[in-house]
């Protein structure tokens, strides 16, 4: 496993893309090394580009940081896996093309963002860097400021369409060990939120219920004088934490103290990591099973599924989906929590790393998994997440799910709806303003008007510098 900067690796190679070519995780899983599909993808987008570039007489980079480059990087993707992502190849010629197809102020909100704070490092990283090093001469070391708070604002809220965001974090032992302890979440929140004049971040709370009465307390502190607007908990462990520190929401002596101070203080959106088991951890302990009982003994509190569920790509890539029942663990388990608990109406899927895992790796399986997800679970209870800035700027992600298609295949086999705008409209930002509290149209005006909004006006007049890149761990090359 190495940690990597760019995939752009450097000037020399010149491999740019605008859409990341293998699997990028954030440490909570191990990525899947590339595809051979994922290499044909990456040699046809470098081929093609290439061509379009030196026909406008503009550089590779150039090229792949506009909207043409996008919609090459979509075509070469639909030329290896079939037409899964709705692209013309005129949009790989002229921008307007693409612009013209654009949804004009689509309200996006995304549930998972992450930066770590400024001066924190690891040890374990710093490692795995120098393993990077060994294993490939054109892969430069990465810099730590491309993770911290400037650039996450730029990839987030300049590179991308997302109006609203949610600043997420992983609870740890102290606050000397976690990368963005929960102040500093707030910090971030009240930064951008001063800068744009209105409200553009959300930030969550941390909760590890096996520390007792100290989460309890760190818990009050949260809500009354941070102000959270929702809660994050890992039931497989929790950071720099000794094994035994797993925990499961439906736990009535462990969690039930949590979910119930939780109630008391207003603040009821309960956020688990759910599925991508962390390395040396029980992958039991991810499981969606404990949701059903803690949503029936809670039902005015919200419980948001992370990943939703997903277990591993790996498996989930040996299903045959030309034919029921094609289960995806364990995502098909949290679908028959609601389609055996009809009621449950309190139970929310969330797509981050498992939109982007499967879309860049398996698109059909992606389309399946969103299918899924919307027949059981409903149009109006599935969010949108990315879990950026580790997968670089959201905005690849957005297209490509803007672009997703739901093939007929799907459709027939297993009855889901098409991938309608009105359905992707909800997803991307609609049903997340609802858990959150949020009125879209009561944002438009502020959003279009706040400094954040002519901070990005101005940069994409000056000509938009997309880092086309991602900050995670790949595996192999």
């Amino acid at each position: 496993m190495i940690w990597r900067q760019k995939f752009e690796h450097d000037l020399a190679t010149d491999d740019w893309s605008p859409i990341p070519t293998q699997i990028v995780s954030n440490e909570e899983y191990v990525p899947l090394p590339p595809t051979p599909e994922q290499r044909h993808v990456a040699h046809r987008l470098r081929e093609k580009s290439a061509r379009h570039a030196a026909r406008l007489g503009v550089s590779r980079r150039e090229f792949l940081q506009t909207s043409c480059g996008m919609a090459t990087a979509f075509l070469a993707m639909n030329a290896v896996f079939g037409r899964f992502f709705d692209v013309e190849p005129v949009e790989a010629w002229e921008q307007a093309a693409g612009a013209a197809r654009a949804p004009q102020g689509q309200f996006i909100l995304d549930v998972q963002t992450h930066h770590v704070r400024a001066g924190w490092q690891s040890r374990t990283r710093l490692e795995r860097r120098e393993t990077a090093r060994r294993w490939s001469r054109d892969i430069g070391p990465p810099k730590w400021e491309d993770v911290y708070l400037a650039n996450y604002i730029k990839e987030v809220f300049l590179d991308s369409d997302t109006s609203v965001a949610v600043i997420s974090g992983v609870p740890a032992t102290t606050d000397a060990r976690n990368s963005l302890p929960v102040d500093q979440m707030v910090e971030t929140r009240e930064i951008v939120n001063r800068l744009a004049a209105s409200r553009r971040l959300v930030a969550h709370g941390l909760i590890a219920p096996t520390f007792g009465p100290r989460d309890l307390d760190s818990m009050e502190r949260q809500a009354k004088d941070l102000k959270v607007a929702a809660w994050k908990g890992y039931t497989g462990g929790i950071q720099g934490a000794p094994r035994g520190h797993a925990w499961a929401v439906d736990d009535e002596r462990v969690s039930y103290p949590m979910l119930q101070t939780a109630r008391r203080l207003g603040v009821k959106n309960i956020c688990l990591h759910k599925g991508l088991p962390f390395p040396s951890t029980r992958p039991e302990d991810w499981h969606p099973r404990d949701v059903a009982k803690a949503a029936r003994d809670f039902p005015d509190l919200n419980f948001i599924v992370y990943h939703s569920g997903f277990k591993d790509v790996r498996e989930a890539r040996a299903v045959d989906l030309s034919r029921p029942p094609a289960r995806i663990d364990w995502v098909t388990d949290l679908c028959e929590i609601r389609q055996k608990n009809p009621a449950l109406t309190n139970i929310y899927a969330e797509l981050g790393s498992t939109f982007g895992i499967t879309a860049i790796t398996a698109p059909q399986l992606c389309a399946h998994i969103l299918g899924m997800l919307i027949q059981h679970l409903g149009t109006d209870h599935v969010l949108w997440g990315t879990d950026s800035i580790w997968w670089g700027s959201p905005q690849w992600q957005i297209e490509a799910f803007r672009r997703l298609t739901m093939p007929e295949g799907l459709m027939r086999t297993f009855g889901y709806q098409p991938l309608t705008p009105a359905v992707k409209a909800q997803i991307l930002g609609l049903n997340a303003a609802a858990v959150y509290g949020i009125d879209p149209a009561a944002m438009v005006n502020p959003i279009r008007s706040d400094f954040v909004s002519k901070l990005k006006a101005a940069y994409r007049e000056d000509g938009p510098r997309p880092s086309l890149t991602q900050y995670g761990w790949v595996l192999g090359t």
